[in-house]
């Protein structure tokens, strides 16, 4: 006989491990007890040598789909006699702690939603142990009903028997309930509507075209039928978003494909337990053209919630419509709507119905979403489904920090030792519902994972409500630039340690001189950088205007680049004469002007020269309208000297070359085309010459303008050509929505540093 404890850390709580566990205890006749204890699942386990051997194996081996082992660890122990084999009580031990994202509904309880003869049948909150609720719903750890939402909710007869069935899928599932014991859904404002009449009276709304705010797991959406044109405009109206893309919620897979383009990458995605929206491309045009206007792609999910599938399909012989949009609730930058007083706060006015659930939401969590690179997930929002999977660090730093991260797309990040625990996404911290939202889930996420940080980590801009957050809370505070948080975070996601050369292009950051920051090339490690080269400088016009006013930068670097470019600017439409002539006079004497060498406010500049958009109505609408437009173009190499002078891009020099062709009639498409391509060979002309004057092979590409999908290939295409190592972004967005990662990155190595007393 041989008696071993056998310790496992990873995502291994709140997936049915403990059950899976029970199950191969069973199949391997070895006793025994499997635990939580917070930072791994502690399995005792008795038997025969062979029998133990196996019982090890089939765990670590065959964990349910939805765990992540990321170690574990085996050690002999004396023999205990165990009778049987249980599932102890949880218990609490320091250490790593793991909590899993929330999990889209498994085919299993799809089937038995819609098996009349279950007992489940539409239930709206069916769960098991393979799908359900978890991050959303959590107080607590280690995860037991009793610290989630579904404490207010004791289980019938039925459940519990279920619950402590190991042959049951039901067996340790936390949020397990049906129609007897679970949450109700109810019409908020006629609360007598109840359950069966208001999912009824729900999808009745939807085929009339009105608009629904749904309760989903970690917020609110509004829905409406995505191929009703007047439908989808009276929304637009209403949230005042004129061209932001909308997203869409699909009744199956089939009905995707009747409008987007699949591929088997991209279908292994949308159908996974992630279930984020993917960015594909369309095809036909059953959609209504205002769903997504101008734009080739729409952002598409399936259905991951038991309710969400109810909209779609139900027993009340209504033809409800197959697609429908699916937006969160909220203002543009502010977080997700999460309960009935926001709800009819903030989108009474924005809907017709608002359907909703009595299950709490505890942690807000927005949909992530989810671009593809070369048929691979290239994330642009991480969180359902991915927050707040933590990512593992080689270098053994040790200590907690907390990053607050940016002030656009804000996450917050939790480091301690050698795990980085990015947040769910937030929102704009602009909007002080999101400032509250981030102090709420960051004193929840520090209870849950057991971290009094050593260090707060900001972002020094001096006018961002995240550096006001971050210095509230009493603790020491260090300060890491913008785009140097970029290249880390990229290096962190890599598990990078060695010096790279770090590319960081996106449309805003405060640099260490007081200008604005946004082109840059640095040589940095986990603790130093050095700012190398950058864009040419120019004069970002009208403050905080420019960055949607495309036309501004346009008209600026025009005047930087001839004495007077009146009738340039008459012919190319970028404005009338006298805003013109008021831009000059703010050119001239700098009023209201700042330094900048951002990437993105050029992006935008050349989109106004090409005709594309002058003027933007979301955050990087006329960037994406230059990248798409470059993607009808022919596929063509730029002839001018891209050398850099004076670690200065000769950027100048490019939009020079662009305005000329464009006032001598060249395509639009091919022009935009050219851009991106003199921008690319600018980029890696100047990479080439810091790697040989420094000796570095490796390069780390990252900020918001890396989305750009067409940039990204052309750079990293030609760096590899190079001989190249390069680093890009993969489930951590290039955007501001991961730089927190970067931010805990540094402050990790800053603690470590601190031990040799050499930290600055």
């Amino acid at each position: 006989m041989r008696s071993v404890l056998l310790r496992v850390y990873g995502i291994v709580q709140g997936v049915g491990f403990r059950p899976t566990v029970a199950r191969h205890a069973q199949a391997c006749q070895v006793t025994g007890y499997v635990c939580n204890k917070g930072p791994y699942v502690e399995i005792a386990i008795e038997g025969e040598e062979h029998q133990v051997d196996k019982m090890i194996d089939c765990v670590i081996h065959q964990p349910p789909k939805q765990a992540m082992i990321i170690r574990h660890e085996v050690f002999n122990a004396s023999l205990h006699h165990y009778s049987d084999f249980q599932i102890v009580t949880s218990q609490k031990t320091k250490g790593e702690i793991y909590i899993s994202p929330d999990l889209a509904i498994c085919d299993d309880c799809v089937r038995e939603l819609y098996d009349p003869h279950n007992r489940r049948y539409l239930h709206p909150f069916i769960n098991c142990t393979n799908c359900g609720p978890r991050l959303t719903i959590l107080e607590g750890l280690p995860y037991d009903r009793e610290r989630t939402s579904m404490k207010a909710f004791p289980m019938c007869p039925e459940c519990e028997k279920e619950y402590h069935d190991p042959q049951s899928r039901f067996y340790d599932a936390q949020p397990v309930s049906c129609h007897e014991c679970g949450p109700e859904v109810y019409i908020l404002g006629h609360e007598e509507i109840r359950e069966r009449e208001a999912i009824i009276y729900t999808r009745q709304a939807l085929k009339e075209g009105k608009i629904v705010a749904i309760k989903g797991i970690g917020g609110f959406h509004l829905a409406v039928d995505a191929k009703n044109e007047k439908a989808v405009s009276r929304l637009r109206a209403l949230k005042h978003r004129p061209r932001k893309p909308f997203a869409v919620m699909a009744k199956n897979l089939t009905t995707v494909k009747s409008f987007a383009h699949v591929s088997k990458a991209q279908e292994a995605v949308l159908t996974g337990v992630q279930k984020p929206i993917c960015l594909l491309e369309k095809k036909g045009s059953s959609l209504a053209e205002s769903v997504a206007p101008g734009n080739p792609k729409v952002g598409v999910m399936l259905p991951y919630a038991p309710l969400q599938h109810l909209l779609f399909r139900y027993d009340d012989g209504l033809k409800t419509p197959d697609v429908l949009i699916m937006t969160s609730a909220n203002d543009s930058g502010a977080p997700i709507v999460h309960n009935d007083e926001e709800a009819l706060a903030e989108c009474a006015s924005l809907c017709d119905v608002i359907l909703s659930h009595n299950r709490v939401i505890r942690i807000r969590c927005d949909d992530s979403v989810m671009d593809f690179y070369h048929d691979a997930p290239y994330m642009i929002r991480r969180s359902r489904g991915y927050a707040p999977l933590p990512y593992y660090v080689s270098t053994s730093y040790e200590g907690a920090v907390l990053a607050i991260g940016g002030e656009l797309k804000n996450t917050f990040c939790i480091g301690k030792n050698q795990l980085l625990y990015p947040s769910s996404y937030i929102g704009d911290l602009s909007d002080i519902r999101s400032v509250k939202s981030l102090q709420s889930t960051m004193k929840l996420m520090t209870s849950l994972l057991e971290v009094d940080p050593d260090l707060i980590v900001c972002d020094p801009h001096p006018q961002y409500n995240a550096k006001r957050v971050g210095e509230s809370l009493g603790k020491e505070v260090v300060y890491v630039q913008h785009h140097y948080a970029h290249i880390l975070s990229c290096m962190a996601e890599n598990d990078v340690h060695d010096k790279v050369i770090g590319v960081a292009f996106d449309g805003t950051g405060y640099g260490d001189d007081g200008t604005i920051w946004g082109g840059e090339i640095f040589i940095c490690d986990p603790l130093h950088y050095k700012r190398v080269s950058h864009i040419q400088p120019f004069l970002q016009l009208g403050g905080d205007a420019s960055s949607l006013e495309g036309y501004r930068g346009a008209v600026s670097m025009l005047l930087d680049l001839y004495d007077d470019p009146q009738d340039l600017v008459m012919k190319l439409g970028l404005c009338d004469l006298s805003h013109y002539k008021v831009l000059r006079a703010m050119h001239a004497r700098k009023l209201n002007a700042v330094t900048s060498t951002s990437a993105g406010r050029l992006f935008d500049a050349i989109s106004a020269i090409l005709g594309l958009c002058l003027r933007s109505t979301y955050e990087g609408e006329a960037a994406t309208a230059l990248q798409f437009a470059a993607l009808q173009g022919k596929r063509q190499t730029l002839s001018i000297d891209v050398k850099a002078k004076q670690d200065l891009l000769p950027t100048k020099r490019l939009v020079a070359e662009i305005t000329k062709r464009r006032f001598n009639g060249e395509d639009v498409h091919d022009l935009a085309y050219l851009f991106h391509d003199g921008l690319a060979q600018m980029i890696v002309s100047e990479v080439i010459r810091i790697a040989q004057n420094n000796h570095l092979q490796k390069v780390a590409l990252s900020g918001g303008c890396f989305q750009n999908t067409l940039l990204l290939a052309l750079v990293e295409t030609r760096l590899k050509e190079a001989g190249f190592c390069v680093y890009i972004h993969h489930l951590l967005p290039p955007n501001d929505g991961g730089i927190a990662c970067g931010q805990a990155y540094y402050g990790l190595a800053c603690l470590k540093e601190r031990r040799n007393d050499s930290c600055v």
